[in-house]
């Protein structure tokens, strides 16, 4: 069986891919790939591993050879789904691969925004600290986070984890209820949490029902003060209006790793915010990129690949 990974490089130079080749008779590995090249590099191949890189309906109809399609990620948004079932083309993803790394960063998000990290550091680079009239700066209150209020939105295993890292440092968590679907969830909508919350992280997919859901309204609702924190997609907030709540003190911190365009080759208003006083943290998709996460989407691939071949 021959199979081609089209964007090793978005795995890490120090991953080790031993685990792949063992279950294939011949890998092509290549870095990144254009699009212009994606059909060429494929040709004759049984497998495509492919991270972002773009499969559509067209390139799909045009490898004839192709029979498996392994994605070295969650989100498969990059794949034509409905051409892959009409031709036969076996999909698979990988999931739980990065839990405790992306739930790292986010107690790491939510933890320098309660402490005003950003504040106090852009504070000290200019050199307030040496001029203080006592030992210390207090001119931004932190937020202890022993008994205030987490609402997580997402309740599959990385919310969860969140959750008990959170109950760990003394927080009281509620899940809310799957956007859209209130009416049949047991649990509290969003929209009744919100106004009690301290804090709120987004665990949950894009999805029309989550677009833009923390939105001017939503932030309004917020208790002044509380902390925003998304690690799941750009777009679930609204970037816009959240910054401006920021800027209005409405919102005490805003930390997102993802943007709606990755990367943000035209800007972002976000990114642009930066340079203000804020309780502001923006990092670059980079939840999820601890060592053992990546290599752990090594393994969970060659075990897909282990079972595209006892079909």
């Amino acid at each position: 069986m021959k199979a081609v990974i089209l964007d090793a490089a978005s795995l890490g130079a120090d991953i080790d891919l031993s685990p792949i080749r063992e279950r294939v008779d011949e890998l092509d590995v290549h870095e990144h790939t254009a699009p212009e090249q994606v059909r060429e590099r494929l040709d004759g191949a049984e497998v495509a591993i492919v991270n972002k890189v773009v499969l559509d309906g067209a390139t799909l109809d045009a490898l004839p050879s192709l029979r498996s399609i392994c994605v070295l990620a969650t989100g498969m948004n990059n794949i034509d789904m409905p051409t892959a079932e009409r031709l036969g083309i076996d999909v698979r993803n990988v999931t739980a691969y990065g839990t405790a790394s992306v739930a790292q960063h986010t107690l790491m998000l939510i933890l320098a925004l309660a402490n005003r990290l950003p504040l106090y550091q852009r504070d000290v680079a200019a050199g307030r600290w040496n001029v203080s009239p006592f030992f210390c700066l207090m001119d931004h209150p932190t937020l202890q986070l022993e008994g205030k209020h987490l609402v997580v939105v997402g309740q599959g295993e990385l919310g969860s984890r969140v959750a008990a890292l959170a109950e760990a440092f003394g927080m009281r968590v509620s899940f809310a209820a799957r956007p859209g679907n209130e009416a049949n969830d047991r649990r509290p909508a969003l929209a009744s949490l919100a106004p009690e919350a301290d804090v709120v992280t987004l665990h949950c997919p894009l999805s029309d029902a989550t677009r833009h859901l923390f939105d001017a309204t939503l932030l309004a609702t917020l208790k002044p003060g509380a902390l925003l924190v998304n690690c799941a997609r750009g777009g679930i907030i609204d970037e816009q209006a959240a910054l401006d709540a920021l800027r209005e003190g409405q919102l005490g911190g805003l930390g997102v790793d993802v943007l709606p365009v990755e990367p943000p080759r035209d800007g972002h208003p976000l990114l642009d915010a930066l340079e203000e006083s804020l309780n502001l943290i923006v990092t670059p998709h980079s939840a999820w990129i601890t060592p053992e996460a990546r290599q752990r989407i090594v393994t969970l691939t060659a075990e897909n690949l282990r079972q595209v071949q006892a079909n």
